[in-house]
């Protein structure tokens, strides 16, 4: 559908003067102030959303043990290790963008932006946690559809809408997936963090490098899937910057692919290893939720590399060239 234009836009030529009747634009010092106030509410309420996520970040440094954690150097490789799998991967959605490479700054933005807008998700997934565990049977799979997915879904392309989304780079909707690859990334290397410096920092646990041994390497499974889902969001961000008019539910239905592919992941990863295992006598635990892990992201990171090519190969058929590195 066309962006819509009132009536007498479109019967007049464009030589008839139609200002503060049917089209506006900043002329005088009250539209200019107007402007203003708007742009400043913006840069507020932008600035606002970062800093509240900059605070649950120090707050989880400060008083949930991270702090400390990190300072441990076996601690801190072990995070790093952990993050790899995601890191190639999207450096692979990065490097398939055949339009002009996404500036350092950019990329670099999002990624801590990915990183402090996973505190949100964090505090919302502890607050209704509880609430769903209470439900019995189907809770925490109503937990994973209603807040786990749609949260952290959310908050990851929220990294790329406050920052990247508006600069002249964001100049394809391909580079949605890039973007919203590196905010997955972020929110991976923080949750990856957590998890680590509290299984390390447990009163209980005697041996730190058996323990982040131990835990690094289930991590690194969880890592990639997050830059699958914030990818496919993304795309679909990118889809709606350049097509105005139905924006907002081509941003509805990349959240609803993400939301969806991550809630079965939870739900699905905590019930079928313990089922295979159970009817395939001589498997361990740990070696069916690998199988179950790697085949499921082969099957959505199958998908996004398809959107990729895709995109590449309407680039060509374009004649645009390529201009990627």
């Amino acid at each position: 559908m066309a962006i819509e234009r009132d009536p007498v836009q479109e019967e007049t030529d464009g030589s008839t003067d139609l200002y503060d009747i049917a089209t506006w634009e900043a002329r005088s010092r009250l539209d200019e102030l107007s402007v203003s106030i708007y742009s400043t509410i913006r840069f507020v309420v932008r600035w606002v959303v970062i800093l509240l996520a900059f605070g649950i970040l120090l707050a989880q440094l400060a008083l949930g043990g991270l702090g400390a954690a990190l300072l441990d150097p076996p601690v801190t490789v072990f995070i790093a290790l952990s993050i790899v799998p995601a890191l190639l991967l999207a450096a692979y959605v990065r490097y398939a963008d055949v339009t002009t490479a996404e500036p350092l700054s950019l990329l670099v933005g999002t990624f801590a932006l990915g990183v402090l807008f996973a505190g949100f998700a964090g505090v919302l997934n502890s607050v209704a946690g509880p609430l769903f565990q209470s439900i019995p049977v189907i809770g925490m799979v109503l937990f994973f559809y209603v807040i786990v997915g749609p949260v952290e879904e959310t908050v990851k392309l929220l990294a790329v809408r406050l920052y990247p989304y508006r600069d002249d780079h964001f100049d394809a909707v391909v580079d949605g997936a890039v973007y919203g690859a590196m905010a997955g990334l972020g929110f991976a290397t923080i949750e990856n963090a957590i998890y680590i410096a509290g299984q390390v920092s447990d009163p209980m646990v005697t041996n730190v490098l058996t323990a982040g041994g131990g835990i690094a390497p289930l991590r690194a499974l969880a890592g990639p899937g997050h830059v699958i889902y914030s990818a496919i969001a993304g795309y679909y961000l990118g889809l709606a910057k350049f097509n105005s008019d139905r924006a907002g539910p081509i941003v509805v239905k990349g959240l609803l692919i993400a939301t969806l592919v991550h809630a079965t992941y939870n739900t699905l990863s905590s019930v079928v290893p313990g089922l295979v295992a159970l009817f395939v006598p001589g498997i361990p635990p740990i070696l069916a939720f690998l199988g179950f892990v790697l085949l499921y992201d082969a099957i959505f990171g199958f998908y996004v590399y398809r959107k990729l090519a895709r995109y590449r190969a309407a680039y060509r058929d374009a004649d645009v060239g390529l201009t990627a590195d």
